[in-house]
């Protein structure tokens, strides 16, 4: 596996428009959860060329739990994150995923079509 295919990928949920500050927890939880995910071997790559990743939006929950279920199907490590509802959001409001390390021409087929944030 080389070090330069591997990159992480963190969609949002666009349509909650959060503040800035909650929007960067966010995306920390999701690159931080789908990291703890991925295996050892990934990790270690992934660590080594600099931690590559990218934020995209979607439009809603929607197409993040369709998107859930691809990288699930895809056997990428992956994390849905669910708000703790403390500030801005509900509890389990769904704010973001993170996929990833995993091979960018592999997350380029479940990712390509969206928008960076």
């Amino acid at each position: 596996m080389s070090i330069q295919e591997l990159k992480q990928v963190i969609v949002v949920n666009a349509e909650l428009g959060l503040p800035k500050g909650k929007l960067a927890a966010q995306v920390a939880h999701a690159a931080v959860a789908a990291f703890l995910e991925a295996a050892p071997k990934a990790k270690s790559a992934w660590l080594s060329a600099g931690m590559p990743k990218v934020v995209l939006k979607a439009a809603n929950e929607a197409a993040l739990q369709e998107l859930h279920v691809k990288a699930q199907s895809a056997g990428m490590p992956v994390a849905l994150i669910q708000d703790a509802g403390r500030t801005v959001v509900p509890a389990g409001t769904v704010t973001c995923i993170g996929i990833g390390p995993a091979i960018a021409a592999e997350l380029e087929l479940l990712t390509g079509g969206l928008k960076l944030l």
